[in-house]
């Protein structure tokens, strides 16, 4: 069984920068896609960046150019690098992972393995 424990999270101004962390233990993940969702308070759950095990990257439209995600060469930690941060960006980010070759960005029902989430915290 997959564990994903994401660190990283915290408060910060408008334009500052965060890194998220998530490292992955219990099984490797290194040919499984992963990524980064988040969500707010009465919202769905929503993609935000996900890496097959290719190191190949999808970013969700309101991410483009501020935010870059990675993985280490084995695959068992995976990074999310906020840059430019927005009061909208506020949320709760989840790390997941599925045994897939294809990540669903728009899609949280197809991973099977989720972090509790760290919070995200940008102010105006």
């Amino acid at each position: 069984q997959v564990h994903l424990q994401e660190s990283g999270g915290g408060s910060v101004q408008a334009g500052g920068s965060l890194r998220l962390s998530c490292a992955a233990s219990g099984y490797t993940v290194r040919y499984y896609c992963m990524g980064w969702f988040r969500q707010t308070p009465g919202k769905e759950r929503q993609g935000v960046a996900t890496v097959d095990n290719l190191g190949n990257p999808r970013y969700a439209e309101f991410v483009k150019g501020r935010f870059t995600i990675s993985r280490d060469s084995a695959g068992n930690t995976l990074n999310l690098q906020m840059n430019s941060l927005k009061p909208d960006n506020t949320a709760i980010y989840f790390c997941a992972a599925t045994p897939r070759f294809t990540c669903g960005l728009g899609t949280p029902s197809l991973y099977n393995s989720w972090g509790q989430g760290t919070q995200v915290t940008v102010s105006s």
